[in-house]
C-alpha cells in the first residue's frame, strides 16, 4: 500500500505566519485551496481576487498572483482580470458578508453572465474583521454587536442561502456547499473545491463553493464550541450539498 506523506502544498508560502484568529477555519480553507492548485497544475497561471474583510490576508500565504478589490466588488474585479487574461485560472475568495451583502449585485451577475470563473465564500454568519456586526448570513436569534437581542425576522429578514441563490442562475455550472467541522467533511470540501475550480479549466461557466467555516472570536466560543455550532445551528439552516453540477445532469 502506498503511503502518503503529509507536506506544505507548494503553493503555500514557506515563511508565512498564521495572522488569524486561535481556532478560525480559514487556515484550514486555504490549505484546501493550496492543495487543489498543486494537484491540478495551476500555480504558475493563477490569479486571486479578493475583497475586504478576514479573507483578504489570502495573499499572505499563497504563492500566487493576487490583486485587492474594494469591499464586494472581487467578482467584478475577477471578471475584468478573466476577460482580459482568458488564459489565466482566476478565482476570489471572500467572505459571507462581502459575497452576499455590499457585493449580492456582483456575485449574482457573474453567475448569471455565466463568467469563467471559481468563487469560494467563507460563510462565518458575521464579519469577523471588523468586530462581529449583524450579516448576511447570520442566523435568526443569533446575538452581534449590531443585534443585542438577536436576529429576528421583523426587524432583519432572513439570512440568506447563498449556494441556492447561486445554483438558480443560469450561468452556474457548479454550486455547492460544505463544512470544515470534521476531517470527512473537510475532505468533501476539497472535492467540491476541484470541482468548481474544474468547470472553469473546461469553459463551463461559473464554480462556487460556499464554506460554512467558524469564528470563535466573535462567537464568543472555544474552537470546539465553535465546531459544535456548525453542526448543530448552522447546518440545520444551511444544508450542505451540492445544488447545482450540470456536470452531472441535475
Amino acid at each position: 500500500m502506498a503511503v502518503q506523506v503529509f507536506k506544505i502544498p507548494e503553493s503555500i508560502k514557506k515563511d508565512c505566519n498564521f495572522s488569524f484568529c486561535p481556532g478560525c477555519d480559514h487556515g484550514v480553507a486555504i490549505r484546501l485551496v493550496a492543495e487543489v492548485l498543486d494537484e491540478l497544475g495551476l500555480r504558475e497561471k493563477t490569479i486571486s481576487a479578493t475583497s475586504i474583510g478576514c479573507s483578504v490576508c489570502l495573499y499572505d500565504f499563497l504563492e500566487i498572483d493576487c490583486i485587492e478589490a474594494p469591499h464586494g466588488r472581487a467578482l467584478a474585479a475577477a471578471t475584468g482580470v478573466k476577460r482580459s487574461k482568458p488564459d489565466k485560472f482566476v478565482f476570489t475568495y471572500q467572505g459571507d458578508g462581502d459575497f452576499a451583502s455590499i457585493g449580492l449585485a456582483e456575485s449574482l451577475h457573474a453567475a448569471l453572465r455565466g463568467e469563467k470563473l471559481s468563487a469560494i465564500c467563507i460563510n462565518n454568519t458575521t464579519y469577523g474583521m471588523t468586530g462581529g456586526q449583524l450579516g448576511p448570513t447570520t442566523l435568526l436569534g443569533q446575538k452581534t454587536t449590531t443585534s443585542v437581542d438577536g436576529r429576528n425576522v421583523e426587524y432583519y429578514g432572513y439570512p440568506i442561502k447563498i449556494a441556492e441563490h447561486v445554483a438558480l442562475c443560469d450561468g452556474t455550472a457548479f454550486s455547492a456547499r460544505v463544512s470544515l467541522d470534521t476531517v470527512a467533511n473537510i475532505r468533501k470540501a476539497k472535492q467540491a473545491i476541484k470541482k468548481a475550480f474544474q468547470v472553469q479549466m473546461d469553459g463551463l461557466g461559473f464554480g462556487f463553493v460556499e464554506i460554512l467555516a467558524t469564528c470563535p472570536t466573535n462567537w464568543k466560543m472555544t474552537p470546539e464550541q465553535a465546531h459544535e455550532r456548525v453542526r448543530t445551528q448552522m447546518m440545520e439552516v444551511f444544508k450542505p450539498g451540492v445544488y447545482k453540477d450540470i456536470t452531472q445532469n441535475n
